[in-house]
């Protein structure tokens, strides 16, 4: 079946050259964006709670724009000067970038990841002296605090925010020919709005190995994965999947 309209399951990206809205032009379809979770700020009092001090760390673990505004938003809330000597470990360029939001970036300690956490890890060990804190959230992959603490450093975690699932009735009697995950908690988001989900037509694509064994284990195919060799981002995938079911006989 041919393609002609995507919801992806993300708040629509600010950036006016975004690689959706080129594949929305290219192969004239319509992409809709639906956040299917939202963040929710952790207040200070918790974070107290869990007994972090923000003197006490050198170096900071960053791995998602979500992380960056916690940790300043944090900062502020508890009167904390973040000192120009800190070092900040993103997992990727786009974090990296972000991040200028809030310092001035050439004069900052600033190390860059390729793109998955597990790229970072010997960035952080080569700094294996340093006290890393790990602003997060409540889902955070396993995965992690596992590679972390292999490189026997000294880090804490500290969830600064958490992940909550949307109210998505609004969408009730809409359908797409493609659904779009960047996360299982998005799967999840889908099967707890909607319990009677049936997917029959909807093609589903999902970016990353758990977001595509989570829907596996729901009972919903995957028709379109990424990243791959062949489509690192979910767009390259979306356009070939769209160029061959739109082919004409």
């Amino acid at each position: 079946m041919k393609v002609k309209t995507i919801l992806v399951s993300q708040t629509k990206p600010t950036i006016p050259h975004s690689p959706f809205f080129e594949l929305e032009k290219s192969r004239k379809i319509k992409i809709d964006f639906e956040p299917f979770i939202h963040v929710k700020p952790v207040s200070v009092k918790e974070i107290r709670l869990q007994k972090i001090d923000l003197t006490m760390f050198t170096a900071i673990i960053l791995t998602s724009r979500y992380a960056v505004d916690h940790y300043f938003r944090v900062c502020e809330k508890m009167r904390y000067k973040v000192p120009d000597s800190m070092k900040y470990f993103c997992q990727s360029e786009a974090v990296a970038f972000y991040l200028q939001k809030y310092v001035v970036y050439r004069k900052r300690k600033i190390y860059v990841g390729q793109r998955k956490f597990a790229d970072l890890c010997p960035l952080i060990e080569k700094y294996n002296t340093e006290r890393f804190l790990l602003p997060t959230t409540d889902k955070l992959k396993a995965e992690v605090p596992k590679l972390l603490n292999k490189l026997e450093i000294n880090w804490r975690q500290s969830v600064f925010y958490k992940t909550v699932i949307s109210d998505l009735s609004h969408l009730a009697d809409v359908s797409y020919d493609i659904l779009v995950f960047f996360s299982p908690t998005g799967i999840q988001s889908l099967l707890h709005n909607y319990p009677d989900f049936k997917q029959k037509n909807t093609r589903i694509a999902a970016f990353g190995a758990i977001t595509k064994k989570t829907c596996e284990e729901n009972g919903l195919v995957v028709d379109i994965s990424a990243p791959s060799k062949k489509f690192p981002s979910m767009t390259m995938a979306l356009d070939d999947y769209i160029k061959k079911v739109n082919k004409k006989k």
